[in-house]
């Protein structure tokens, strides 16, 4: 494998693990189907993740998943759920299409990459919706749960079509989560200081 072509496998497992965050199994479909296409090359020891009886289960877990977070109160249980689920997801999507690496640095990769991507994409969809429960009474969060969903959707397929922009869109919005959370912090010390 080229070099190019290594960097191109982590930007797509980046890609696939922040969209993980969003919704777990949709990004998890999008990789089967594109692995059974042909459109993705996945490792050998992940050559299930293509197959049909995968995409089958995991087209039916997409489909509760995403309807359960339309379930008022279901919503913030399953956030609860799936944070440690999207923290894991992420970190088994990105070993199943980095490809041709020596165990140690795709698994390394793996996990703090794709697996902390995944977390902060959880984590913050996590925030976004616990507050509008708290502003909103819960009246908000199917409107959160439809832009979650586009999203697990959308960086997804832009995960597997055009990795590199898929990555370069992961690491501006890393990027704007580390300003929001640094401001936040900042405003917080500041309110505590007389």
């Amino acid at each position: 494998m080229s070099g190019m072509e290594t960097v191109v496998s982590i930007a797509l497992g980046i890609g696939l693990a922040a969209a993980v965050g969003f919704r777990v199994f949709l990004p998890l479909l999008i990789a089967s189907i594109a692995a059974h296409t042909g459109h993705i090359h996945l490792d050998a020891n992940f050559a299930w993740l293509g197959s049909l009886p995968a995409m089958t289960m995991l087209g039916v877990a997409a489909v509760v998943e995403v309807l359960a977070y339309y379930v008022p109160a279901v919503d913030n249980l399953l956030d609860t759920i799936t944070t440690p689920l999207a923290l894991a997801a992420g970190t088994i999507v990105s070993a199943a299409v980095i490809t041709d690496l020596p165990p140690l640095i795709k698994w390394s990769t793996a996990i703090i990459a794709g697996g902390g991507v995944a977390a902060i994409t959880q984590g913050v969809t996590t925030l976004v919706r616990a507050k509008s429960t708290a502003f909103t009474a819960g009246l908000g969060n199917p409107v959160i749960s439809t832009v979650e969903m586009i999203a697990a959707v959308v960086v997804a397929l832009l995960a597997v079509l055009a990795p590199l922009i898929a990555i370069a869109l992961v690491a501006a919005f890393c990027l704007f989560v580390v300003r929001a959370v640094r401001r936040f912090l900042r405003a917080g010390s500041a309110a505590k200081t007389p």
